[in-house]
């Protein structure tokens, strides 16, 4: 099994963050400390309905938290970012190599279908699943904690920190406790990472000519596009998967991602399946025509 795909995946998901902050010294950490008070109020808003939109969100978490509430749980995905990318780049390009016989270099000049695109790219979004389930619990239990930052005297938070929580996780929950929500995840992220790479794909295609790599800035935009396109499909899963993962611990229990899906509609309107979009579009078009590139050019430097 070709191994570049793999670490090219890895490299971009620290070039990603790195490219955004221009700031080598931080090891690509600035980057996601500018984007996390982005997802801290996107999860805020999906998983909780006491707000009226995202600037009372960021208000509200202003007010009552002080600046350091925006950045609650943002050590796991500094960790998790290159994982992630890694799995996902390289289980995609490899199982594209089964499909079609035809490593990354050829497949300029002899394009796969875009049915073994959907294929290779929704099962990298299966496998990668699994690897982030983890990681996203922790920094979605995190974020959701609104208290301020504990003083003597003070309401304490459940979790002291990001090992904290994942200690307090395995006690009270088990093992399998650090997977919850990892299936409403497998089901957001397999069909939507299909659709985010032959968005990709199609779109370099239409604006390159045959045989040869696109340019700089087809890859940006192309990668930009794809980005926006999966987290369009991916949004009503999101929601369902940010209250699947606090399930018990605001007093709301779910018998499955069907009844999560029918109490949140009942209760709070069709409307609740696309709360976090703007934000999430947003983000997407930077940070994944970024990580497009990068990948694209370690791979021709391979």
């Amino acid at each position: 099994m070709p191994v570049e795909e793999f670490v090219a995946g890895w490299i971009s998901g620290e070039t990603v963050s790195f490219l955004l902050s221009r700031q080598p010294q931080g090891w690509g950490a600035l980057g996601l400390i500018l984007g996390h008070p982005f997802d801290t109020i996107k999860v805020r808003l999906q998983s909780q309905n006491k707000y009226r939109g995202i600037l009372d969100c960021a208000v509200q978490t202003y007010q009552h938290e002080s600046i350091l509430g925006f950045f609650k749980g943002m050590s796991f995905p500094i960790v998790s970012i290159a994982i992630v990318n890694s799995v996902l780049f390289g289980i995609y390009s490899n199982v594209l190599l089964v499909l079609t016989s035809t490593t990354h270099q050829e497949r300029r000049s002899q394009p796969p279908s875009y049915t073994n695109v959907f294929i290779a790219g929704c099962t990298g979004g299966f496998v990668q699943a699994y690897f982030l389930a983890p990681f996203d619990l922790v920094k979605v239990r995190l974020q959701n904690q609104t208290e301020p930052r504990a003083q003597l005297g003070s309401l304490q938070p459940r979790y002291r920190g990001p090992l904290h929580c994942v200690s307090s996780i395995l006690r009270k929950e088990g093992p399998q406790g650090l997977l919850r929500g990892s299936g409403t995840l497998m089901l957001r992220d397999t069909p939507t990472l299909g659709i985010y790479f032959v968005t990709y794909e199609w779109l370099c295609r239409q604006y390159t000519p045959k045989g040869q790599n696109p340019s700089s800035a087809t890859v940006l935009v192309a990668g930009g596009c794809a980005g926006i396109a999966s987290w369009v499909a991916a949004t009503p899963l999101d929601v369902i998967k940010c209250r699947m993962q606090m399930a018990g611990l605001k007093g709301q229990v779910y018998h499955g991602v069907l009844d999560c899906m029918v109490s949140s509609a009942r209760q709070e309107g069709p409307g609740v399946f696309f709360r976090g979009l703007t934000i999430n579009s947003a983000r997407a078009f930077p940070v994944n025509a970024v990580t497009f590139l990068s990948y694209e050019y370690l791979l021709r430097c391979w």
